[in-house]
């Protein structure tokens, strides 16, 4: 199908017309331009069915244009639940509707909507709660019926992630106001963000029609812009959502595949407003349009939106769409004003002279339809608030304009404790109550004046520089109040039909009377009406609902407006997709001091908490070999591996030894100086946090160990308990100060010995487990002899200084002996044949020692350690599972961590733990791995079901470790 043709230039701002793009939707080709959404395009070539409604299956086009409602909600073939006028065609060259059974246009489940009054406000709180058990069976039912989208579970994920921005003044909403807000700032040497929804700057300046020659805006915009774009103290950020509020002007900024977390010291939000639909019969049909989108069509993408138009208006701004439709060549049938009163007679002339016939006090009271598509209205006269009189027309269209109005956009303001207030007789909206460092500006504010729009935007900025200390004194323009009377508000625009279908929220499919019963069976508050009609809680998020709601509740609670008042905002304020939550953060990278040398090796290097460390030396396609050689390497001779990111804590003071027993689970009080002890931490939960090596080094100074990505919190929790104890000691957190390697091996003694000579490194002078100081070549080193991987071996801490010139004589030292780097990965295969846990990878957020079979770590007769009461409680019940290890023979398919544990085999297994760590061991040759299985799985010798991509396999409980069970091999001579 060809693009159909466009409205000549200056229309459409947002396209390039000469870029032809052809795009699929509903099976069918056609052909957009380059910038056009998918929406746009679709309406230029007369397709204005979209969608079909979430409850009622009602055929729906788009009411914005903005991607402020759900009736454009498609399916693209890896997501569902996409705006039609937010998305590109460039972006998604295939889509479908959504939410239909059969066709888009010929939609089966229509027959729902001849059966609404079956289908009470509530009916499922009323219908399925009994018998007992019922709504099981009618769940999967409705959710069918009513379901938005189909999800892709074969959809490859995406990469997407966080960023930080700090600055002085962030400007959500970068219309007249916002931008006025944001140069001021800037110009005074402030550092501002601008952030906006859109794509492009100047927000209502971009599309609506500020005078009747519609050159204000334009020449507006080109001033604004000059100024502000190119400006160095402004970093703009369009097709941006300022998503939330936090305290202390924290605020998520989501902008493609990225959240920016950007912290400012002074917040303006000029955030604008949300033009109002008339509820009246059929207002929900495709061709009924909000005025703004009308104009959003005609000036951004150059389409023109109908042939044959009614523009239903209770402002002046109406009047202004309707001149603008008349000259882009469209008939306007009528312009239909609820107001009695005449608006300004400069607009009733201009009416005239385009011969656009004006009706007063009338309103739209049923809309109809031919093929989904507007075909006609039925004018009547107002006679009250809510009741319509005589009928004074028919007219034939096929395009309605409406505008009742606006709401503010508050949902951010009143996140920061903000309140809403409206007033009835003038229905005018303001808010108050904001914190001193947020402020707010433009129509937001009440202010609807062009001129004084861009005023109030100054007057925000300047009591922001105020308040920041760049300006010495308020001015007038600060202090004076910027006032402004317009109207803009129609107070009652709905018109209940006694047949139904006059929605007040299109994305519930929610009726006049839908609210209305809510109060009449006893839900008179508006945050109960919310939850028992459901009003408000669909993507829109009561945008274009939450007015009528609050009067409908109004009057029939016989209550103002005012004290009915709206909804809570919550945060977001737009969906926010899972994969922005858990996008990758930006971190600093830490390096250690040798890295230059493990790059020099060849070394493929992965994340360790902040830290970059080597997983194994040569090329990633020879991962596995790799891994097996240098492990082997370890076991048949000498490796060395670099620990420097394990963190270092320096306790020291008459009361140490006191505060290490009260911070880990074994004792320390009388522990030898000289010796080390392995060291479990606890939280106040009795849960095992972290672990590590505690040398005493005299009688009043420790130094610990503890894991990489735990280091920092550990130093934490210490000083956090020491400023309750006030104990009499010092703690430093030395992890950037020492830098450590690990020998290991049966020839790592022999290769120490070349550098050390100043320490006893017999077995009889240096035994397992003890704790020694020397030199290497005169620079200071402290030995802990340990066997993490299960082999004599020599951790080597030395001052990060010398860190380099160590680890080179180390390497020279062990050349004779072929000594080999190895890397985490050999590391933790190493470990796991000595069965040793790994906190973090082994453990999750409710292991206790108990679970870890780690009760020999607990010192029992000690009165207290943190965590000591809980610990006790949890290991004195009835225990439910078991961290235990596991062998499974090679030529079976290889656990995975993560992997599920049942209780048995078949389909009506139970999940009974979890795979923690899984390796396959040449030096055992079998897969090893630990995992969480039940109490009734935990002995030795029982076999136990694992779910190995969709097969289950059988591996045996074996006793541990798996390798070296007497710990012969640190022994060696």
């Amino acid at each position: 199908m060809s693009g159909a043709n466009r409205l000549p230039h200056p229309m459409g701002s947002l396209i390039s017309r000469d870029k032809k793009v052809q795009f699929e939707f509903e099976g069918k080709q056609y052909v957009g331009v380059e910038g056009d959404t998918i929406a746009s395009a679709l309406i230029a070539n007369k397709q204005w069915l979209m969608s079909r409604s979430f409850k009622y299956h009602r055929p729906r086009g788009p009411l914005t244009m903005a991607g402020q409602d759900a009736n454009t909600l498609i399916q693209l073939p890896d997501e569902p639940n996409v705006l039609a006028d937010k998305v590109a065609i460039s972006d998604a060259p295939v889509s479908m509707g959504q939410n239909y059974n059969g066709t888009l246009e010929k939609d089966k489940d229509e027959l729902l909507d001849k059966l609404s009054r079956f289908l009470p406000v509530g009916f499922y709180y009323r219908a399925f709660y009994k018998p007992l058990g019922v709504w099981d069976k009618w769940e999967p039912v409705i959710r069918k019926k009513a379901g938005l989208g189909k999800a892709n579970l074969a959809f490859e994920p995406t990469y997407h992630d966080k960023a930080y921005l700090f600055c002085d003044v962030i400007v959500v909403g970068a219309g007249p106001a916002g931008l006025s807000a944001a140069i001021t700032a800037a110009q005074q040497g402030a550092n501002v963000i601008l952030v906006d929804e859109n794509k492009q700057l100047g927000g209502a300046l971009t599309y609506h029609r500020f005078d009747i020659d519609g050159e204000v805006a334009d020449t507006t915009l080109e001033k604004l812009l000059s100024l502000a774009s190119d400006h160095p103290n402004i970093r703009i950020l369009t097709d941006a959502v300022c998503n939330a509020w936090f305290t202390d002007n924290y605020l998520p900024v989501l902008t493609g595949n990225r959240m920016y977390k950007v912290r400012a010291k002074q917040c303006i939000v000029a955030s604008g407003e949300f033009e109002q639909h008339v509820v009246f019969r059929n207002n929900d049909l495709p061709g009924v349009m909000l005025c703004s989108a009308a104009m959003r069509l005609m000036k951004h993408y150059a389409v023109a939106p109908g042939e044959n138009a009614v523009v239903l208006t209770g402002n002046d701004d109406g009047y202004m769409t309707a001149i603008e439709l008349a000259q882009q060549g469209v008939n306007i049938a009528a312009i239909v004003d609820m107001r009695k009163n005449n608006p300004d007679s400069a607009l009733l002339k201009a009416a005239e002279t385009l011969s656009m016939p004006v009706i007063m006090g009338a309103t739209v009271y049923e809309a109809t339809a031919t093929n989904n598509r507007l075909s006609s209205l039925e004018i009547h006269a107002i006679d009250d608030e809510y009741k319509v009189g005589e009928k004074l027309s028919t007219l034939a269209c096929d395009l309605l304009c409406v505008s009742s109005g606006y709401m503010p956009a508050y949902q951010l303001l009143c996140q920061a404790g903000a309140q809403l207030s409206y007033d009835d007789g003038s229905a005018r909206f303001t808010l108050r109550n904001l914190p001193e460092n947020l402020h707010i500006a433009g129509s937001v504010n009440g202010i609807h004046d062009l001129e004084k729009v861009i005023a109030d935007g100054k007057r925000a900025a300047e009591a922001c520089l105020y308040l920041l200390g760049m300006s010495d004194a308020l001015s007038d323009s600060e202090t004076t109040e910027i006032t402004c009377d317009e109207a803009t508000n129609f107070p009652w625009p709905i018109f209940p039909h006694p047949k139904g279908r006059d929605f007040v929220d299109f994305d519930e499919d929610l009726q006049t009377k839908d609210i209305v019963n809510a109060t009449r069976l006893g839900y008179r508050d508006i945050q109960l009406v919310k939850r028992f009609s459901t009003v408000g809680m669909g993507p829109s998020q009561g945008r274009h609902s939450a007015l009528a709601t609050a009067r409908l509740v109004a009057k029939a609670t016989d209550r103002t407006v005012s004290e009915t008042g709206v909804t809570t905002a919550r945060p977001p304020f737009v969906p926010e997709k899972l994969s922005l939550l858990a996008g990758r953060i930006f971190n600093p990278v830490r390096l250690t001091q040798i890295h230059p040398r493990h790059e020099s090796l060849g070394a493929h290097f992965m994340s360790a908490g902040a830290w970059r460390r080597p997983a194994f030396y040569g090329k990633p396609e020879n991962r596995n070999t790799l891994i097996q050689e240098e492990a082997s390497a370890v076991r048949t001779n000498v490796g060395i591996i670099d620990v420097s990111t394990l963190g270092g804590i320096e306790i020291q003071g008459p009361d140490a030894a006191e505060f290490m027993n009260r911070m880990y689970t074994f004792a320390f009080v009388k522990q030898p100086v000289g010796k080390t002890r392995y060291a479990i931490l606890t939280n106040e939960q009795g849960v095992v946090i972290d672990d590590g090596v505690a040398c005493r080094i005299a009688d009043d100074h420790y130094y610990v160990t503890a894991t990489t990505s735990g280091a920092d919190a550990v130093y934490r929790e210490m000083t956090k308990w020491n400023a309750q104890w006030r104990m009499n000691l010092d703690i430093a957190n030395v992890t950037t100060a020492f830098s450590a390697v690990n020998v290991a091996g049966p020839q790592s003694r022999k290769v120490l010995e070349k550098v050390c000579d100043d320490v006893d490194l017999s077995p009889e002078g240096f035994p397992y487990l003890a704790y020694r100081e020397g030199h290497i070549n005169g620079m200071p080193v402290r030995l802990l002899r340990v066997g993490f991987v299960g082999e004599l071996g020599y951790e080597i801490h030395m001052p990060t200084l010398f860190a380099l010139k160590i680890w080179d004589m180390l390497i020279a030292a062990g050349d004779e002996f072929s000594m080999r780097p190895f890397g985490v990965e050999a590391q933790r295969l190493l470990r796991l044949e000595k069965g040793h846990i790994i906190i973090g990878q082994d453990t999750d957020g409710m292991s206790h020692p108990g679970e870890l079979s780690l009760d020999w770590a607990i010192a029992k007769a000690k009165p207290f350690y943190v965590g000591s009461r809980s610990v006790s409680i949890v290991m004195q019940r009835e225990q439910t599972r078991k961290l235990v290890g596991f062998r499974l023979d090679a030529s079976s398919a290889k656990p995975e961590e993560g992997h599920i544990v049942l209780d048995k085999a078949g389909g009506d297994a139970n999940i009974t733990g979890n795979v923690t760590s899984c390796e396959y061991s040449s030096t055992l040759n079998a897969y090893i791995g630990l995992a969480f299985v039940s109490i009734e799985q935990h002995k030795t010798g029982t076999r136990f079901p694992i779910r190995v991509d969709g097969q289950e396999v059988w591996p045996e409980v074996v006793a541990l470790p798996f390798y070296d069970p007497n710990g012969e091999r640190q022994e060696v001579v």
